[in-house]
């Protein structure tokens, strides 16, 4: 039995148009919008992460912006369990309901869930951290080679730059060392169910365009005052929150490791490097309808009532 509430997902590399499009959506439905862009989740990080205008969160009613500080600890197991509990509460209301992001394991969380891990002792959990602190990422690989070498080679394979993640091999080796099983023996055991249909809509566009159009938003976020916001940030620089890019380039240059404009054109060159891999994630995506960035709202929508029937 198809469910009768419908979350219309958009999705698409930074800079593509994703707000503006979830604007317009949700005034012609009349709901509100959840972001699962894992950077505004942060209050003080707002020119860099590109955080909707105020006249933009006039707009329409937005969920999950800013209402977290990098001091915090929040996850993406955070996210999809209050993120849902909002929808439950806003379906109530409306049985249309907006989701928009760049981040795609946020939006695989609250789309698709995730596998259940088992409680890890916390002294592991220390051990690991010291190892990774001592020894470096080298061992950690090492050790997940080790402990899985099945699911070692497929992120060899199929998501490299995953390797290269501190945090998420830490939790790769962790779930080994704690569970004595290997990580990928969790995965994929059972399916998560959810109280709505999803509509998935992707913005794309000709590299050049996406690739000028990202070029344009970072002049503009300087010109907004973007070094004055990494310089607030600057002395938490090792934040995990931090690890972003458009700070970490701006933070080299505090550090006297780089000149300003050449902090400048990294932001430029890495925030492309980001959109590259987004738009690999998301057409990996099952059951996206994609459109051109430049498509009319009321094109869209329209495809989205056909979908509905209503």
């Amino acid at each position: 039995m198809t469910n009768s509430n419908f979350l219309i997902t958009i999705i698409g590399p930074t800079a593509i148009g994703k707000t503006a499009l979830s604007i317009s959506l949700a005034q012609h439905f009349g709901c509100d919008i959840i972001s699962c862009d894992s950077r505004q989740f942060f209050k003080e990080m707002k020119i860099g992460t590109a955080v909707p205008t105020d006249d933009e969160l006039k707009a329409a009613p937005h969920h999950f912006i800013q209402h977290k500080s990098i001091f915090e600890s929040y996850s993406v197991g955070d996210f999809e369990r209050e993120a849902l509990l909002k929808l439950d509460e806003l379906f109530k209301k409306n049985n249309f309901q907006i989701m928009v992001g760049g981040s795609g394991l946020y939006v695989d969380a609250i789309l698709k869930g995730f596998d259940d891990f088992p409680d890890i002792n916390p002294a592991v959990r220390e051990e690991i951290k010291t190892d990774y602190e001592f020894k470096g990422l080298d061992f950690l690989q090492q050790r997940l080679k080790e402990l899985d070498p099945f699911y070692f080679e497929k992120i060899s394979s199929e998501n490299p730059q995953t390797l290269q993640n501190p945090q998420r091999m830490m939790r790769f080796v962790e779930v080994c060392m704690g569970t004595g099983k290997p990580y990928s023996s969790f995965l994929n055991q059972k399916k998560n169910k959810r109280n709505f249909t999803p509509i998935v809509i992707g913005l794309e566009a000709d590299r050049e365009i996406m690739y000028e159009r990202i070029n344009r938003r970072v002049d503009l976020m300087m010109q907004d005052g973007l070094m004055e916001e990494a310089q607030n940030v600057y002395p938490n620089k090792q934040l995990n929150a931090l690890q972003t890019v458009g700070y970490r380039e701006l933070f080299d240059y505090f550090d006297e490791k780089i000149s300003l404009d050449f902090a400048v054109e990294e932001i430029k060159k890495n925030t492309r490097r980001f959109a590259k891999r987004q738009l690999t994630w998301f057409k990996r995506t099952e059951n996206v309808n994609w459109f051109d960035f430049q498509t009319d709202a009321n094109e869209i929508i329209t495809f989205i009532q056909s979908k509905t029937k209503k």
